[in-house]
């Protein structure tokens, strides 16, 4: 699809961006004028704003949400001997996370309904080197807090929350960054809450998590010159502080316009549902953010996915996959012994989630032309058929 036949993109930012071109302007002048480009005041303050956003205590601003990740178990006391175990169906970044630490990764399956990680198979997979677990808030729906702290419970785990795609989620009366000892996030352009380049940031409610990411992230030295223990450069531009700064203030706002063209999608899909077009299941209500709307395309349903995929883009509709290949059959990966059927849901929701536009400003016309033209290319197959 060239850029000139796309009539509705799968992201538009300009909306959040236009708005805020003066503010966005005079925050990086201001750190420009102030000189304090590494470990500024910009980022203490982003640190702080978001961490209290999220009812968290502490915040440390990273370079991305891999290294949030990474850095963020390695202060929790991850390392080599220690199994964590995570979805197969993620974003590659929380694994490389997780191996980063030394850790042995152990990957389970998910609930297909909803693609969030499945914790009946997360217990079976319980060993006696277990020592935390790694929910995925996929797609901006957070795994079931009460679930997931009964769990943690029952197995004397830690919970570490991936939570790079759901900034200010809730769920059962948590925020997403509040149920576990830590949580990272990701700020990549794209999220609901986007720097412009690469940023993330480490949320806990753990003082003394907080103080050895601080010094992981800075070499590992607490104070200059001063190397406690063996660290990296990982550190929030003040740059990218000012303008996650910026558009803070308008998280809350922009996520509840996600949610409300979700609702939109799912009233127009619930007729194509005999057709096998479903959604994936929404256990949040108005708390799922909604960084990605998905859709399944089922067995029943007279187009696969690649049609889908095609059929929309020749309508000028851009659509996406998130993600094609699960983390277990990724080519680097496979030293780690996983095989092709160890986790069928994980393996079929690859060959059947197509990733619809979702952005705020997202209009109710272009929500009824994406789903009008999915619907048309469904009627067409039917007759073809």
């Amino acid at each position: 699809m060239t850029p000139t036949s796309v009539k509705i993109p799968f992201v538009d930012l300009n909306y959040l961006h236009q708005p805020l071109q003066a503010q966005l302007k005079a925050a990086i002048e201001n750190v420009i004028e102030r000189g304090d480009f590494i470990l500024g005041q910009a980022v203490s303050e982003f640190e702080q704003a978001f961490a209290r956003a999220s009812n968290v205590e502490y915040g440390v601003g990273v370079g991305s949400g891999t290294d949030a990740i990474a850095l963020g178990l390695q202060a929790c006391g991850i390392g080599s001997g220690d199994e964590v175990i995570l979805p197969a169906n993620t974003f590659i970044a929380t694994l490389i996370g997780v191996l980063s630490t030394g850790a042995t990764p152990i990957l389970v399956d998910c609930d297909p309904n909803t693609a969030l990680i499945d914790l009946e198979a997360a217990s079976k997979a319980v060993t006696n080197k277990t020592k935390a677990i790694v929910p995925v808030h996929l797609y901006g729906q957070m795994v079931s807090p009460h679930q997931l702290l009964d769990f943690a419970s029952t197995y004397n785990l830690l919970i570490f929350e991936d939570a790079a795609q759901a900034h200010l989620a809730q769920r059962e009366g948590y925020t997403a960054g509040s149920v576990g000892i830590a949580a990272a996030y990701s700020f990549y352009p794209s999220k609901n809450l986007g720097a412009f380049g690469d940023a993330g940031i480490l949320l806990t409610k753990d003082e003394n998590v907080a103080k050895k990411v601080r010094s992981l992230r800075n070499y590992g030295a607490p104070r200059k010159y001063y190397h406690t223990e063996v660290g990296t450069n990982s550190r929030l531009d003040s740059l990218q502080a000012a303008v996650l700064n910026v558009k803070l203030p308008y998280l809350s706002q922009w996520n509840a316009l996600r949610n409300q063209a979700a609702q939109q999608y799912d009233r127009q899909l619930q007729k194509l549902d005999s057709q096998g077009i479903t959604a994936i299941a929404n256990h949040s209500s108005t708390g799922h953010i909604y960084h990605l709307y998905v859709i399944r395309v089922r067995d029943r349903c007279s187009l696969n996915q690649e049609q889908i995929l095609a059929g929309l883009a020749t309508k000028g509709v851009q659509t996406g996959i998130h993600y094609p290949i699960p983390c277990h059959l990724q080519p680097a990966y496979t030293y780690l012994g996983y095989q092709v059927g160890d986790f069928p849901h994980a393996e079929a929701l690859c060959q059947e989630i197509v990733s619809l536009p979702m952005y705020p400003g997202l209009s109710e016309s272009q929500i009824e032309e994406v789903t009008t033209s999915l619907e048309n290319l469904l009627t067409t197959a039917v007759i073809a058929g």
